[in-house]
């Protein structure tokens, strides 16, 4: 899917329809097929398949809240503003519900620990030092 992504980026959207329909055969995640599939149609100007595909994806996943959001794009784009508004406004729902997983990469998640190690240290800190305080009180009182 990632290769799809940059064929649609380079605007190279026949390849990327070809990919993603090969990847509909085999692949698991078909909502996430179905929503990438309407991205390169709506970058390459066919609005109507990207409505289809962003339907097809909503009915694999009802919660994917981007596929409702782009679907509200594409309505918009053909002059369909009641239906927008309500898919608009059905995906901010679905987001706020099901606010979605962000998947840290490996260099991310190493980052992320180098700034935490240091306040996990602190409190343990704290903790050792209001030990040793009350042992020299105990000692210095007995």
């Amino acid at each position: 899917m990632e290769h799809a992504e940059g064929l649609r980026r380079a605007k190279r959207h026949k390849e990327a329809i070809d990919l993603l329909v090969d990847l509909l055969r085999y692949g698991e995640e078909k909502a996430t097929i179905y929503f990438r599939l309407g991205n390169v149609y709506f970058d390459a100007g066919d609005l109507a398949r990207a409505e289809y595909a962003y339907q097809r994806a909503i009915q694999e996943d009802p919660r994917h809240a981007s596929a409702h959001h782009n679907l509200g794009v594409v309505y918009r784009k053909q002059g369909k503003i009641g239906e927008s508004v309500k898919m608009l406004k059905k995906a901010r729902r679905l987001e706020m519900r099901y606010p979605r997983k962000v998947e840290l990469s490996p260099e991310q998640k190493r980052a992320l620990w180098r700034l935490a190690w240091p306040m996990l240290l602190v409190p343990l800190g704290l903790v050792a030092l209001f030990f040793l305080l009350a042992w020299l009180v105990g000692r210095l009182s007995g």
